[in-house]
């Protein structure tokens, strides 16, 4: 018994966490500030936190009322009808449901290099094809639909990360109508605006009211703070909306998953207080940092270290966790997540005193 041929296919490649690096170094995770993963430093929102103590007694029943309530929530936040809210586990979860909707075997999407690795997997899972666009370190990861379309060749899915991960660069809304101008019919264009809350530009959401061939990518994992419920949502235009019933897991997000992201879709003090230090701190990373950065409207920052294994594996010993971006065919990057101002302050410094250290391709 074997299972299919899965060579195609590469392992998502996380963060690392406190607990991982904390075991390996023989110390107290308290002793580590994690800024890995793109988690909110200020953790959940505390309504969202009292409403899961609040429904914890309601898990052995299914989350019929809660799903259809946070459905509900979401539509009149974006002034859209709820079928065009598709639910799921994570953001990850809807980049599946948008392939079961749109993919044949052997269809092709588009997506961004380097870029977020689920967009690939989920289509290779569904049979179809990847190819890819570029975004140039050089020119800061700039996102133009004239790029794009260089790359373009009538896929049916292309996808758009704005902010972009790991970059933090956005894509103008104009931009992202021209691509849709430019390209076929058939085509979808993505959004993917998981970090959207932090960004100053407007949604693509707005493009629903003029077309079909938009869909938006969101999430309660960044600003909101949920991201070990893992929900996530797809907003997509009227016309095809009802595909959901025929392609969603059933009851995607869990009871407690809901009745938390309902609690927190309402909870602004905390949003709000998530975007100021997010950008407070992108601001102070740039402004501080002995390294060469990437304007980011993210809560994170790219910075070009020269090599990033070695400054990630000093960063450790020092009590400070951040993203070596190999994984993304970044080897000179690291990415640092914006923490609460005192975190901030401390990575910066033990950054700037690894890169005095560290002579360019030496080892920790």
């Amino acid at each position: 018994m074997h299972t299919r041929d899965l060579s195609d296919h590469s392992p998502y490649v996380p963060g690392r966490g406190d607990e991982e690096v904390a075991r390996e170094l023989g110390i107290d995770p308290a002793e580590l500030i994690t800024l890995s993963s793109n988690e909110n430093p200020h953790g959940a929102s505390p309504d969202a936190v009292e409403a899961i103590r609040e429904s914890a007694e309601s898990i052995s029943v299914y989350p019929k009322s809660s799903h259809a309530d946070l459905i509900a929530g979401l539509a009149e936040e974006w002034d859209l009808a709820e079928e065009q809210v598709w639910l799921s586990a994570g953001a990850d979860g809807s980049i599946d449901y948008l392939s079961r909707a749109m993919l044949e075997p052997d269809d092709r999407i588009l997506i961004p290099d380097p870029g977020f690795a689920y967009y690939g997997m989920s289509a290779r899972y569904h049979h179809g094809e990847v190819a890819t666009y570029d975004l140039d370190p050089a020119d800061d990861f700039e996102q133009t639909a004239e790029s794009i379309l260089d790359a373009y060749a009538g896929e049916r899915m292309i996808y758009v990360t704005s902010p972009h991960n790991p970059s933090g660069s956005v894509m103008d809304l104009s931009e992202v109508r021209l691509l849709a101008d430019a390209t076929a019919e058939e085509t979808l264009v993505v959004v993917d605006e998981a970090y959207g809350e932090f960004a100053e530009t407007p949604s693509a959401v707005e493009l629903f009211e003029e077309r079909d061939d938009v869909a938006v990518l969101r999430t309660f994992s960044k600003a909101y703070g949920l991201a070990g419920l893992r929900v996530g949502y797809a907003l997509v235009p009227e016309d095809w909306a009802d595909a959901y019933a025929r392609v969603n897991t059933p009851f995607a997000a869990s009871e407690l998953a809901c009745r938390a992201a309902l609690a927190a879709l309402v909870d602004d003090e905390h949003v709000e207080r998530s975007i100021e230090s997010a950008r407070w701190g992108r601001e102070y990373v740039r402004e501080h940092v002995d390294a060469p950065t990437v304007e980011s409207a993210g809560n994170f920052v790219l910075i070009e270290v020269g090599d990033a294994e070695a400054v990630t594996e000093a960063l450790q010993h020092e009590g400070i966790i951040v993203r070596d971006c190999t994984s993304f065919g970044l080897p000179e990057h690291v990415r640092v997540t914006t923490g609460t101002r005192e975190e901030t302050r401390a990575a910066v410094e033990a950054i700037n005193d690894v890169l005095a250290r560290l002579e360019p391709g030496v080892s920790a």
